[in-house]
């Protein structure tokens, strides 16, 4: 195969991993806007099965730990050239924007499990400002990872063959929203963080919006 046509095979595997990245998305978020009757109940998507991961402190994290109370969860890895690092300064302006005695916690899972270990998570975590009675970042097998995070909470991965990455680094392409799971670990809510016309400034009071509703439920 000449260097043409490997050129044109990376783009194009590229340009099919991004397309099932954002017709995912998008259908998440659609979903959500479609069942949003009425507007001010945020809908219920489906419910997040029982899952056992591990912290960035090497504790144990199940969806018992996290019952009755809501949480905000995304998807990322600490080696990440692209979205990452944007996501979880995200976070961590949510994280500031919770008042301490706040009982919503912060959800991060990795896609990379094999990398981020809990030592290698406790890191980026410091480098965050991660509080870790709020914030924790989970990793485990990726069996158990794709479990919760692609079947329960709808955040895509898709890895990156090797002929397709531009660096070492660039290991996947994933979804860039925040999900938001309420007190009886059902999946409520999905906000995208990036892309084209999204404003930060303007997704981080609807997740905080989002989270005082769901807290008033019973």
């Amino acid at each position: 195969m000449d260097q043409t046509t490997q050129k044109l095979s990376r783009t194009i595997w590229v340009g099919v991993g991004l397309l099932v990245v954002i017709l995912a998305t998008s259908f998440v978020l659609s979903r959500l806007q479609s069942k949003r009757q009425p507007a001010s109940r945020l809908p219920v998507i489906g419910p997040v099965a029982d899952f056992t991961l591990t912290n960035q402190v090497g504790q144990s994290v199940t969806l018992a730990n996290l019952r009755g109370k809501v949480w905000v969860a995304d998807i990322i890895f600490t080696r990440c050239p692209g979205p990452c690092a944007r996501m979880t300064k995200q976070m961590e302006s949510l994280q500031a924007a919770l008042p301490a005695d706040n009982r919503a916690k912060l959800v991060s899972l990795t896609t990379d499990p094999e990398f981020d270990t809990p030592e290698v998570l406790k890191k980026y975590a410091t480098r965050f400002n991660a509080n870790t009675d709020r914030w924790s970042f989970l990793t485990g097998s990726k069996k158990e990872i794709a479990a919760l995070g692609m079947d329960s909470l709808k955040l895509t991965a898709v890895e990156k063959k090797p002929e397709e990455r531009t660096d070492a680094d660039d290991l996947f392409i994933h979804s860039t929203i925040f999900v938001v799971v309420d007190k009886q670990g059902r999946l409520r809510g999905a906000f995208e963080t990036g892309g084209d016309g999204v404003e930060w400034t303007n997704v981080q009071p609807a997740i905080v919006s989002a989270i005082r509703q769901l807290e008033r439920e019973r």
